[in-house]
């Protein structure tokens, strides 16, 4: 089955039930982003990584330590499904979250997903969203380690300016055409650089087609 991009949209959860499966270090990382998002978190796991811990006994989660059951489903706008290696698991979860209308992502199987969980570069208010359909997660994971050493704090700083200027002209320019214009001008000159650098394996790849390719014709 050809890999679905899927149509790219940010959910807000504030308020919301989000219940995720699996107690590992993974699943702590995407449980804090929830919480960082506003949203109530249950965490349905035998055994928790120590932050997951932490947060449980500080009440900032709901813990409940056994496997999932299809009451766990009940109240809920999405599951995250941390747990790896199941596909049986994540298969019969797909069918369960259609039937119960809820938004699931397995980690490992994206055929079992009815949401695409991107790779996200925060920086200040800048938030980019990576994804490669579930064909390379490893590559999405590279891309926002590098975009983030790009996207430093100076830039977290200018976004914040341009915020401020964007205010500041909400209040002191009533025209919005004027607006506009004088908000693009302060971009003039703003430009994201950048060069891929691939994996020799790949250039060899490449070179060997290159080569084979008039012996094909």
């Amino acid at each position: 089955m050809p890999a679905n991009p899927g149509f790219p949209l940010s959910l807000d959860v504030r308020g919301y039930h989000v219940v995720v499966l699996g107690g590992d270090e993974e699943a702590a990382e995407k449980t804090q982003r929830l919480l960082d998002a506003g949203a109530k978190v249950t965490v349905v796991a035998p055994t928790l990584h120590d932050h997951l811990k932490q947060l449980a006994a500080s009440a900032k989660v709901v813990h409940r330590g056994r496997h999932f059951r299809v009451s766990d489903m009940e109240n809920t706008i999405l599951i995250l499904n941390m747990v790896r290696g199941d596909r049986d698991f994540a298969r019969s979860l797909f069918a369960k979250a259609r039937e119960k209308k809820v938004l699931l992502w397995s980690v490992d199987f994206p055929e079992a997903s009815s949401a695409i969980m991107p790779a996200v570069v925060a920086t200040g208010h800048m938030r980019i969203a990576i994804s490669t359909s579930g064909m390379a997660p490893a590559l999405s994971g590279f891309m926002k380690e590098d975009l983030e050493r790009i996207l430093d704090s100076e830039f977290s700083a200018f976004l914040d300016w341009l915020g401020e200027l964007r205010e500041q002209a909400k209040r002191d320019q009533p025209d919005v055409e004027k607006r506009r214009t004088m908000l693009r001008e302060a971009l003039d000159g703003f430009r994201l650089l950048g060069k891929v650098q691939y994996p020799k394996v790949w250039i060899d790849h490449r070179s060997q087609q290159k080569t084979e390719s008039p012996a094909k014709s």
